[in-house]
Formats: C-alpha cells, sequence, structure tokens
C-alpha cells in the first residue's frame, strides 16, 4: 500500500478505531501513570498519530511523546492532522520542524517525530526513560520474536504498555453469504505472511502471543474487547474491507471467480445500506508487577 493509500486508509479507520477501544483500559493506563509528570510516552508505528490524539486528553497534563514510524510521509501529515483535532477540542497546535505542541487549559504536551525501522527493536535507544510504550493496530502485523523483544525491552524500561485495535481472527458480516467464513480463512491466513517486522507475522495469534511474551516478562496484563461496529455509516470504510478481504483472498491463489462473486455480493449491500460488519480486535493493557 502506498504512503498516500495508507494515509487515507489511516484517517477513514480513526473514528471507528476511537469507538472501538476499550475505555476501561485506558482509564487503567492513565491511573498507573498518575504519578509522573511529564509523562514520556513512546507511540510505535504511529502513523498519523491517531493513538496520540485518542490519548493525550487522558494522560497527565503534562507529556512528552516520541512518535516513530518508519514513513516520513505519514509522519508529515501529523502535525497538519493534530491542528485540526486541536481546533475541534479547544486545544492550541503549534507544528515545529519535529513534530508539534498542544496546549490547553490544563494539557501541555510536547510531540517530537522520529523516523524509525521498526523491522528490529534491537539496539533502538527510544525505549529509555519512558513511562508508556504504546501502539494501535500493530501487533497483528509483527512476529512473535518481535514481541518477545518488545515486552522485554518494555520491561527494562520499567515502562508501562498500552496496545489497542489488535485483530484477533474474528469477524461477522450480515446479510451472510455463502463464502464469508472462507474468506475469513484465507483473511487470517494471509495475515501470518512476513510483513518485515522480524518474520512471519503473528496475524490473528498477536493478541494472545503478546500477552503470553508481557506476562513473561513480568507484568499484569489486562485485555478488553475492541470490536469494530460497522453500519451504514460507515459506508466507505466498509467497501475498503471488503476490497481488501477479496485482495487478501486472491493472493492465497483462491478462485477468482467465487472471490469476485463474493466481494461484488457484499459491496452491493453495503450500496442498499443493510451492511453490517463486526471486525474482532482486543486492547492489552501491561502494568509491570512493581507497579
Amino acid at each position: 500500500m502506498s504512503s498516500g493509500s495508507l494515509s487515507s486508509w489511516l484517517q477513514l479507520r480513526e473514528q471507528a478505531d476511537a469507538a472501538a477501544r476499550s475505555t476501561d483500559l485506558t482509564r487503567t493506563i492513565a491511573e498507573a501513570l498518575a504519578g509522573h509528570e511529564p509523562v514520556r510516552v513512546l507511540d510505535l508505528a504511529t502513523g498519523t498519530g491517531s493513538n496520540l490524539r485518542h490519548l493525550v486528553p487522558h494522560l497527565p497534563r503534562r507529556q512528552h511523546w516520541l512518535v516513530a514510524d518508519q514513513d516520513p510521509a505519514l509522519l508529515a501529515l501529523l502535525p497538519e492532522l493534530t491542528v485540526s483535532w486541536g481546533a475541534d477540542r479547544g486545544y492550541t497546535v503549534q507544528p515545529h520542524a519535529h513534530g508539534c505542541a498542544v496546549r490547553g487549559e490544563r494539557l501541555e504536551c510536547h510531540v517530537e517525530t522520529r523516523r524509525l525501522n521498526l523491522a528490529s527493536l534491537a539496539g533502538q535507544d527510544v525505549f529509555t526513560g519512558r513511562h508508556l510504550v504504546t501502539a494501535s493496530a500493530l501487533l497483528d502485523l509483527v512476529s512473535p520474536h518481535w514481541l518477545r523483544e518488545l515486552a522485554a525491552r518494555c520491561r527494562a524500561a520499567g515502562a508501562a504498555a498500552l496496545f489497542t485495535i489488535t485483530y484477533d481472527g474474528r469477524s461477522r458480516c450480515a446479510p451472510a453469504e455463502p463464502e464469508d467464513e472462507v474468506m475469513r480463512g484465507l483473511l487470517n491466513e494471509h495475515q501470518h505472511r512476513d510483513k518485515g517486522l522480524g518474520g512471519p507475522a503473528a496475524g490473528p495469534d498477536a493478541a494472545a502471543c503478546a500477552v503470553q511474551c508481557f506476562t513473561d516478562a513480568g507484568y499484569r496484563v489486562h485485555t478488553a474487547p475492541s470490536d469494530w461496529q460497522l453500519g451504514d455509516g460507515e459506508a466507505l470504510m466498509q467497501r475498503e474491507l471488503i476490497e481488501g478481504w477479496a485482495q487478501a483472498a486472491a493472493a492465497m491463489g483462491f478462485d477468482g471467480a467465487v472471490v469476485a462473486g463474493w466481494r461484488d455480493r457484499r459491496l452491493a449491500h453495503v450500496v442498499a445500506g443493510r451492511s453490517r460488519i463486526v471486525v474482532g480486535h482486543v486492547d492489552i493493557a501491561a502494568l509491570p508487577l512493581s507497579q
């Protein structure tokens, strides 16, 4: 996916992600960080900054964020999108050469953007001194080895962790079509393909794998569902999902005519305003056992 199409997809899904997130786990992390000011946050694979924009209002008043991504084009969009987000909420956002500053009546947040190759976490110094390590829609793209390294790096820093919107292999479409389960299985198989992040991706197994990795590293781990609930108001997002699922099925070598027929019928449901799609995700909060 190109930077342009990826940025469009990230902006399209931001509202659905925000609606799906676990408020309980966000509160758990915020309470654990209440004694830290400024709270120092590392956001991995930040994209255009949706995770930052969601969490900033919930964390302690003074915040320092390091937001990292390997795509400079996505990082370049973060200040602009954060300006419009801030204006809607009464915040003043001042872009600068390396990120932006966000200020409000009870908020002082400094944001530094950094291009970072996330293929390996070995030798990365970005964890040092962080109180919170976070990411959204990342863990299902990385390998089990990468997840073990992530847990170890977080534990070495003594950081809490919050990982949201991790795909867990579940989906449900209405009205149902005969091929829905086959397509879901093909997507889940496709999700295990190597994304360049430490080997074959954990895919739908990522949440369970992350829970085990952080538990083994000495964390108390909490999970909560964060499913997308997509209806007529998310028609464009539904269309993008259906097209993406069809492409994944085709990439797995499945019968092209069957895939095309399924896609066309699912898109017809969207156009008619009768389509409903639920996509299963899990949020994970991890606190060091010493906390």
